[in-house]
């Protein structure tokens, strides 16, 4: 048998063996005098949920900011895919594989449940104008396709009853599922987080905890012609504030302070770590 300390180290040379999918080399983020991000360093694995955690204002955000093209960085680099994407714009981003979820809810409040996810999927729309405009020639069969993606999407987290519901006139819980919703009809190789559960009481949160779960495990035959479902997302990158959370659901956390990476490691490893304690977690977290 082996002991804890063996068990931990066991699992941090399996995450070190799955490949990187996106690499963020030293970047550094400033706003005038601000520094938001200080020379920080995270891979993203495939096969793995990557937690971000740390006070508020520790820079989480802006480090999804960067990656996908929201931001900028003064200094260092991205490359996903080993392709460099430090400066890229968002739709492109978007269209390469990543999509997010926002910390604010960001959808079109005067659209609908269906349209909202609709919309994500003209990145990957083909048609021109002109053929565009033929409703029963190809556009009219590219259109039933992404449909079909987007009404798998709507099934699998079990919001078919708001489809056709503006989604300002619903409630703040079934908008989160929404944007959910938007990132994956995406089609996502690295899925960005952004608080996904903020505001949520405690069966919201383990709706969304259990979607996230099926997310990235798959859901096999069940929607064969949605690969996104059907396959899962390779990589998931989740900020959240609910420790309870994130010990459950992470493999990985990088815990960020006053815009540097203080720690990286296990559940298990920033649970014992004393200057995560000391900055964020507090004592109650390790008892």
């Amino acid at each position: 048998m082996t002991g804890p300390a063996e068990q931990t180290a066991v699992e941090t040379e399996k995450a070190i063996e799955k490949p990187v999918i996106v690499s963020l080399k030293n970047l550094t983020l400033s706003f005038g005098g601000i520094t938001a991000l200080k020379d920080v360093s995270v891979d993203i694995r495939a096969n793995e949920i990557l937690a971000i955690i740390g006070p508020n204002g520790a820079g989480k955000t802006c480090l999804l900011n960067c990656l996908n093209g929201f931001y900028k960085p003064q200094k260092g680099q991205i490359l996903f895919e080993g392709k460099n994407i430090t400066r890229i714009r968002p739709d492109r981003a978007a269209q390469m594989g990543l999509a997010r979820t926002f910390q604010n809810i960001e959808l079109f409040s005067g659209l609908t449940t269906l349209e909202n996810a609709m919309a994500a999927r003209h990145v990957f729309m083909k048609q021109n104008l002109l053929t565009g405009g033929i409703y029963f020639g190809p556009a009219h069969v590219e259109e039933i396709r992404h449909r079909r993606i987007v009404e798998d999407i709507i099934d699998f987290l079990e919001i078919e009853a708001v489809r056709h519901h503006v989604v300002a006139t619903l409630p703040y819980g079934m908008r989160k599922r929404i944007e959910l919703a938007r990132a994956l009809a995406l089609e996502p190789k690295v899925l960005l987080l952004d608080e996904p559960m903020a505001g949520m009481n405690t069966e919201e949160k383990e709706d969304i905890a259990r979607f996230i779960v099926d997310i990235f495990e798959g859901q096999g035959e069940t929607y064969p012609d949605t690969p996104v479902l059907r396959d899962g997302v390779r990589a998931i990158v989740l900020i959240e504030h609910d420790m309870g959370v994130v010990m459950d659901l992470a493999d990985r956390i990088v815990v960020l302070d006053f815009g540097r990476k203080i720690a990286e490691g296990t559940p298990e490893e920033i649970r014992n770590n004393p200057q995560v304690i000391s900055a964020y977690l507090g004592e109650s977290a390790t008892r």
